[in-house]
């Protein structure tokens, strides 16, 4: 028991020690900046004025009058210093670090931009800097600072994409914006691609009120206009929206078009009622899990022969869309996973999800534009030195 409160007061010490090392040093810095600060601000003055503090001139020479100064608060990672700033008659003189209308550092206002970037929200945004800064910044201040984000996101818009995309994966996710008349759902299209070596990027997305074929056909010919033309364009994998397969023949009607097998499967236990879901999915789960196509075929024709009289329109829908469901077995076999499915696009979705909902809704679609582009920026650059090692294997 000695030993235990023996360590208990030495940690405290320790603790103790570090506080007062640490206030200390944060205080004398802050002090120092304060002084260096006012005394240029000071100097600016005194060169404008031509005079030191305390000389006169004569009437005749002198070019203003001084008139005290005014107080202004400027946020740096220090914390807050309180500036008094020299003015005369006719202007004032701010440090020549610190801009007219600027009222925290630059490393502030970057700091928080980075950490938007992160995945951090506006609100928690403002808690960090608190912690780091002890000055509280309110969500609606790192909401404007986030703006200046724009220029990249158009820039993220108009980038060149090159034609060495072998694989694209195409899917959307709704989101809400804040509207005069209420709340809207509003649909974000998204493109996902991934080259021959395993490198992957979210390329591209843009708002849309449905999953059209007019919304989707946007989408791909400003990826054709951007470089992926498609020549070494192997698979495109989707969740099999009627709009985007007509927009896919109309764009790319030379590449395979793969449809997700858990999109289909949802659609077929759907139709299935509550005591044959069970048997159901076992059965249609062969088809995809077989050794090869023509196994894929053999399990389908059984599942028809079971199925078509109690589920006619059900089994009709499989079988045309049975096609565009087993282009992934032309492919390596330890590629099959990855590639029936629109997996890799929908685990970016639940990052997106988790990051709009502590939102609720957006004030304005540009909103939606810079938090969807930190989202994915964020992403592309985890990604830059992290292959999917599969497709490097396929390669």
């Amino acid at each position: 028991m000695r030993v235990k409160n023996t360590t208990q007061r030495f940690e405290l010490f320790v603790r103790d020690l570090q506080e007062s090392f640490w206030g200390d040093f944060q205080g004398r810095t802050q002090e120092v900046l304060k002084k260096l600060l006012e005394s240029d601000a000071e100097q600016q003055m005194a060169d404008y004025l031509g005079l030191k503090w305390h000389e006169r001139a004569q009437p005749a020479e002198r070019v203003d009058y001084r008139n005290g100064f005014y107080q202004r608060d400027y946020l740096t990672p220090l914390g807050t210093i309180r500036l008094r700033i020299p003015r005369t008659r006719q202007r004032s003189f701010l440090p020549r670090w610190i801009g007219r209308l600027e009222r925290r550092a630059p490393e502030v206002a970057e700091l928080m931009r980075q950490a938007f970037l992160r995945g951090i929200s506006t609100r928690q945004v403002g808690k960090v800097v608190a912690v780091l800064t002890g000055e509280s910044v309110s969500a609606q201040t790192v909401s404007k600072l986030t703006r200046v984000l724009d220029q990249a996101v158009q820039a993220f818009h108009h980038r060149w994409l090159g034609d060495d995309w072998a694989y694209l994966v195409l899917d959307g996710v709704w989101l809400k914006v804040r509207r005069a008349f209420g709340p809207q759902r509003v649909l974000l299209l998204v493109a996902y691609g991934i080259r021959r070596n395993g490198q992957r990027e979210l390329l591209a997305f843009t708002r849309a009120k449905g999953e059209s074929q007019a919304g989707w056909e946007g989408l791909l010919n400003d990826l054709w206009q951007r470089g992926l033309c498609g020549q070494h364009l192997q698979l495109v994998i989707t969740d099999g929206c009627p709009g985007l397969a007509r927009a896919l023949e109309t764009v790319y009607p030379r590449v395979r078009h793969q449809r997700c097998w858990v999109h289909k499967m949802r659609n077929i236990l759907e139709k299935a009622k509550r005591r044959d879901e069970k048997q159901v999915k076992a059965e249609a789960q062969k088809i995809y899990l077989a050794t090869n196509g023509a196994a894929a075929r053999r399990a389908f024709e059984r599942f028809r022969f079971r199925w078509r009289s109690r589920y006619p329109a059900m089994v009709r829908q499989l079988e045309r869309d049975l096609p565009d469901l087993l282009h992934f077995f032309t492919f390596p076999q330890h590629l099959w996973r990855k590639l029936r499915t629109t997996n890799v696009i929908e685990r970016c979705f639940v990052e997106v999800r988790r990051r709009t909902r502590p939102m609720v809704v957006f004030t304005n679609v540009e909103s939606v534009d810079r938090i969807i582009y930190a989202i994915f920026s964020r992403f592309n650059e985890d990604w830059k030195n992290r292959t999917l090692e599969l497709f490097t294997q396929a390669a």
